[in-house]
């Protein structure tokens, strides 16, 4: 796989190289002021950006940051809108990116690399690997977002993270107006986390993504939720399809639809407790869901929590928590970023005063 590697880095460099190396001043691409949001945010909320641009080129950056007036305002990069609270207007600039394409760019005999612009929905992208036939990423099926937003969260779900088959990323940095490519290890992927989270926060914009699919391919049916649910559909030896197929029926019973209800997925992260805490709450709590860790934590089902405070299917005003998973919260209708913050303060005051434990929101609030 070194080769592999050698070749796409230089390929990336070559690749941004040329656009750098034009000295000519970037044309401004068209601005929309005051845009409405809230189509391009899952939960629904009723916001507008001060000042709105889609990016579908590498150039409407460079353009956006050689402009002192668009490049001192406020920014905001979106993607999906899937995993973002707007508690208000957003007075500055969104950064949409729509820009698309997806391509195998590399192989070998134990590798294949598969390279995705930003812009591209990530449902849509895992079901274009596996007709590919480029199995990995069946259980990250339907979570929603984008491409570009993915690694931002190192999103995971059924026993798999993004970064199991993570390669590479390119990114465009507005401090230093410079394109920069980072491996796995760089990005310094956790638990719904990444270095996006931390030192390139407001400053980098993902532009693409590359992903390393396995030749030997083995499922990862770790996950006891969707081991049943292979087992009671009879399969014995699952293909990717199949598994994704099960993953999709999954959160098909357990969650609702944003193009429904609005939502953003899990809204809490499940918090991590260490050994002696978690012996003391499942000695008062035999029922407790929890999963050890490898360095010797413990995780907990955040949703368990929630419910056994009676939350699942409650509300505050059109803010509510979903009848079938309390991990969720919704907008029943016309409910303002406020609203759902209320709520989920609420929410984290019971679980803090009931189990001692502190629940972290998940998504991003702007």
């Amino acid at each position: 796989m070194l080769h592999i590697l050698a070749e796409f880095f230089s390929a990336a460099a070559r690749r941004y190289n040329q656009l750098t190396m034009n000295t000519a001043t970037p044309r401004v691409p068209a601005i929309v002021l005051h845009k409405p949001l809230q189509a391009l945010n899952t939960l629904g909320i009723a916001a507008s950006a001060t000042a709105y641009l889609p990016v579908s080129s590498y150039a409407d950056l460079q353009a956006v940051r050689a402009d002192q007036s668009l490049s001192t305002l406020p920014r905001l990069v979106l993607g999906g809108g899937s995993n973002l609270v707007l508690s208000s207007n957003f007075d500055g600039l969104v950064l949409h990116l729509v820009n698309q394409g997806k391509i195998v760019v590399g192989e070998d005999d134990n590798y294949t690399i598969v390279r995705a612009q930003a812009g591209e929905n990530w449902h849509a992208f895992v079901q274009w690997t596996l007709n590919q036939n480029l199995p990995g990423l069946e259980n990250l099926s339907l979570i929603p977002g984008s491409v570009g937003a993915a690694p931002i969260q190192n999103i995971g779900a059924y026993g798999s993270e993004l970064k199991d088959f993570f390669h590479s990323l390119t990114y465009f940095d507005f401090a230093t107006g410079e394109v920069c490519v980072l491996d796995r290890d760089a990005c310094r992927f956790g638990y719904r986390d990444s270095i996006f989270k931390h030192e390139l926060r407001n400053r980098a914009v993902i532009l693409e993504v590359s992903f390393s699919f396995p030749r030997s391919w083995q499922p990862n049916l770790s996950y006891s939720e969707l081991a049943n649910e292979i087992s009671a559909r009879g399969l014995i030896t699952p293909s990717a399809f199949e598994i994704s197929e099960a993953v999709i029926a999954i959160r098909h019973r357990k969650l609702p639809d944003p193009a429904v209800i609005g939502n953003v997925g899990s809204f809490f992260k499940n918090p991590f407790v260490a050994h002696e805490i978690h012996g003391a709450l499942k000695e008062k709590y035999p029922q407790l869901v929890s999963y050890p860790q490898a360095d010797g934590s413990i995780k907990l089902a955040a949703g368990w929590l929630i419910d056994q405070c009676g939350w699942k299917g409650r509300s505050l005003g059109a803010a509510g928590v979903h009848e079938k998973q309390a991990l969720v919260l919704i907008n029943r209708g016309g409910a303002s970023g406020a609203d759902i913050l209320k709520l989920a303060h609420a929410i984290h005051e019971d679980v803090r005063l009931r189990f001692g434990v502190t629940l972290e929101i998940e998504p991003v609030v702007i």
